[in-house]
């Protein structure tokens, strides 16, 4: 018996190598989101910092604490429109890497198939040689049988 060979192994593992190179697009594409979250909150905490210091500043920096707190909350929505579309790109990602899961499992499945109906035919081969083994060890036993039942007359005659 042969091994089964996958005629479709390379396809397979083209698709799985793909898959592999997309997990990394979509891990990526987290820790995008991941750094801009981080630079959001940075600068969230960067104005809670200076709300608190507010007060204790003097009074001729009010207005620059308060000009710098309007200039980080721009920083702050620029960096949300940012993240939103780093999370749009995230979710495209993830979807590209399901289609390819869907297509490995797909390819899975028939190669399973294959290997099934592979390993049917083995077992039809198997029974077909035991088959002629069989009916070439009952023609024996046949020949047998007459040669020694052909013999055996011979003998009575000659007695």
């Amino acid at each position: 018996m042969s091994p089964f060979e996958y005629r479709l192994e390379k396809v397979l593992t083209y698709r799985k190598n793909k898959k592999e190179e997309q997990l990394q697009r979509v891990i990526k594409a987290q820790q995008e989101v991941a750094r801009i979250q981080g630079e959001i909150d940075k600068n969230k905490s960067t104005i809670m910092t200076l709300r608190q210091n507010m007060p204790n500043a003097h009074h001729t920096m009010l207005e620059s604490y308060d000009a710098y707190i309007k200039h980080i909350y721009k920083v702050i929505d620029q960096l949300e429109e940012e993240k939103m579309r780093a999370i749009r790109k995230l979710e495209e990602e993830k979807r590209i890497l399901a289609e390819l899961e869907k297509s490995i499992k797909a390819l899975e499945k028939h190669r399973e198939k294959k290997l099934e109906e592979w390993e049917e035919e083995q077992r039809q081969i198997e029974m077909k040689i035991l088959d002629e083994v069989g009916a070439q060890k009952h023609f024996a036993k046949m020949l047998e049988k007459k040669e020694d039942e052909a013999l055996e007359e011979l003998m009575e005659e000659d007695y």
